[in-house]
């Protein structure tokens, strides 16, 4: 099954698949898929990547029928002109506007721009087209201190894959966090148990929105000394499941199994005690006695009410108790911005605690550095409950 997402001579489709996987494609005014596109975000299906890739390259393949070129005749030059056209800082002419009357990209936008067109024309090289292109893309560069210490075996490390697209990066420490006392404004104005439970999960927790509404009954350890055996205190586990009834997906790939009853593996993220209290609260006075399906968050109201709560439910509630609170737009993933800051700025700056802290890290970063945080350790300890305020 197909839907379509946006409208335009190129759009983006959502492919659902018949076991529940969720896919994204690029396809042509006819309906015909793009073939190139589809070479490219086919590696990146399941991943939780394809989608914002498929959008980034679909604003570069408009702008390629706008131009009147084809993929197969690009040159630097002119992903340099594209580059500038949606926002970045180049020395050569733009010629006609393009996107008129949209925002450019910001920074991270522009960052993940860059990656995908040199992914895009890397693999369109391996068929031996636009090579010339591709030779220029594919550059190294003299590994920094950091990447040295994050990779492993970087001691002996003696060059890193560079992008000659990728804007300059400036250093800004999350630009889009909370404003300053947005939870304490938002749990009054809040209308139920369940959204206190969301406001304070996603502060204290780091969540993504997808891994909060995934989340199921039995994934969450909340006492000391689970039978899981994995954290000695509080914790939930993280489990990436596909074909869940309200398209929720956790993005981290952690290996994961239920045995006897019992989660084990997956993502482990600490629970605060604000956590614990609002999770009881929501269970005893709010959660659906027959829910069969063993999901966290459920539908409160309509015709849908006791299903799994969507994504985009918690995103419509936070947009409309900030509203409420007069804090203008939020997005849930402000949360997740806040927290990264408070256990970096508690922890000293440890990357390697604020990392495994809120699971920035996907299952191919994990692999490639070197240290991981014990979760048991004191340090890690210390560090969210300071962020707590315990």
């Amino acid at each position: 099954m197909a839907r379509r997402l946006s409208i335009g001579q190129l759009r983006v489709q959502e492919i659902i698949h018949r076991d529940g996987r969720r896919s994204h494609t690029i396809v042509q005014p006819a309906g015909g898929v793009h073939a190139g596109a589809e070479r490219f975000l086919s590696q990146y299906a399941g991943t939780g990547s394809d989608r914002p890739y498929a959008y980034l390259l679909v604003d570069h393949l408009r702008w390629l029928e706008h131009e009147g070129l084809a993929p197969e005749e690009v040159g630097f030059r002119d992903l340099e002109r594209y580059m500038g056209a949606v926002g970045a800082k180049v020395a050569a002419p733009l010629r006609s506007p393009w996107r008129v009357g949209k925002r450019p990209y910001g920074d991270s936008a522009l960052s993940s721009a860059a990656s995908c067109l040199k992914g895009f024309y890397l693999r369109q090289a391996e068929l031996g087209i636009n090579t010339e292109l591709a030779e220029t893309l594919d550059k190294r560069r003299m590994p920094t201190r950091q990447d040295r210490d994050r990779a492993l075996l970087g001691h002996i490390t003696k060059d890193m894959a560079a992008n000659p697209l990728a804007p300059r990066r400036i250093r800004r420490r999350h630009p889009k966090m909370l404003p300053d006392g947005a939870r304490g404004l938002l749990l009054p104005v809040v209308n139920s148990a369940r959204d206190r439970l969301v406001v304070n999960w996603l502060s204290d927790g780091g969540f993504r929105v997808g891994e909060l509404c995934g989340l199921h009954l039995c994934d969450l350890h909340l006492r000391e000394r689970a039978g899981c055996g994995e954290c000695r205190t509080p914790h939930v586990h993280v489990c990436h499941r596909e074909g869940l009834p309200n398209g929720a997906r956790a993005k981290t790939k952690r290996p994961w199994e239920l045995t006897d009853g019992t989660i084990r593996g997956g993502l482990i993220k600490r629970v605060s005690p604000a956590m614990i209290h609002a999770y009881f609260d929501y269970l005893t006075g709010e959660y659906p006695r027959g829910a069969s399906h063993g999901m966290l968050l459920v539908q409160q109201h309509g015709a849908d009410r006791g299903l799994p709560w969507a994504p985009e439910g918690v995103r419509k509630m936070i947009a409309r108790a900030a509203a409420r609170a007069g804090l203008g737009k939020l997005r849930p993933h402000a949360f997740r911005h806040s927290f990264a800051t408070a256990v970096l700025d508690a922890s000293d700056g440890n990357l390697v605690v604020t990392r495994d802290a809120g699971g920035w890290a996907s299952t191919q970063v994990v692999d490639e550095i070197y240290a991981h945080v014990d979760v048991n350790d004191p340090v890690f300890n210390a560090a969210l409950l300071k962020t707590w305020g315990e």
